[in-house]
């Protein structure tokens, strides 16, 4: 069994790693933990007002309940990603990916908190009975419609798609996969009528804006060599 799991991740799984993976996973179980709870005291407050997120867009984009397979995938896509980089102890791809995920996540609590949004996109009536409807009538049970502006399944699918393509780890057939199936996340979305055309722009302005950010400035550069020199040193 240690040997498979060297092989996967390139490491031993010795006193030494299992620290060193510890470290890396507690801001990321924190931070789930905040987000959660914070995300939950919204979606059961009632604002005394919502503003409707609505273009002319979404009137012409029909609803398409197959997608909802790939906006299912985006739970395990971007969750598994980082726990990858955790387990083979990737600093520099984990720290960019996680720093860039919880940014856009508490952007949006911090909007959704002070301008709390809604929409009326999803059908009245479910237009056909099959297994994907009834898969999506399952995201509309736990998900309300209010509060989904800007789109963080679409900001984090990019969150996600950059970090692989930036990441050594992967060769290039699986960044081609992991950019269709980032797209095919993205464009659910709005097929299965849980966001506004208007969710996913500003979701990506905002992925564009905070990819700058952290993948073109040194001040992230020299936060990840420090978080490594730690590592190694740790790791010896």
């Amino acid at each position: 069994m240690k040997d498979i799991f060297e092989r996967l991740v390139g490491k031993k799984p010795d006193k030494g790693y299992l620290k060193n993976v510890f470290g890396m996973a507690m801001p990321l179980l924190m931070y789930g933990a905040l987000y959660i709870t914070w995300f939950s005291i919204i979606e059961k407050h009632r604002f005394s007002h919502y503003a409707v997120i609505h273009t002319a867009l979404d009137d012409r984009i029909p609803f398409i309940e197959a997608f909802i397979v790939p906006y299912y995938l985006w739970f395990f896509y971007v969750s598994l990603t980082l726990v990858f980089f955790i387990l083979t102890l990737e600093v520099e791809d984990y720290y960019k990916n996680f720093f860039f995920l919880t940014t856009g996540m508490t952007l949006f609590l911090v909007i959704s908190t002070l301008f709390p949004n809604v929409q009326h996109l999803r059908p009245a009536v479910m237009p056909r009975d099959n297994i994907f409807t009834a898969l999506v009538q399952i995201i509309y049970s736990k998900d309300t419609s209010a509060n989904l502006w800007p789109s963080i399944h679409v900001y984090n699918s990019i969150g996600t798609m950059i970090a692989v393509r930036k990441s050594k780890k992967f060769n290039k057939r699986l960044k081609i996969s992991s950019d269709i199936l980032g797209t095919l996340i993205i464009l659910s979305t709005m097929f299965v009528k849980q966001h506004s055309v208007y969710d996913v722009a500003t979701a990506i302005l905002m992925a564009v804006i905070f990819y700058i950010f952290y993948y073109r400035t040194s001040a992230m550069e020299n936060f990840c060599k420090r978080k490594e020199e730690k590592l190694a040193f740790r790791y010896e």
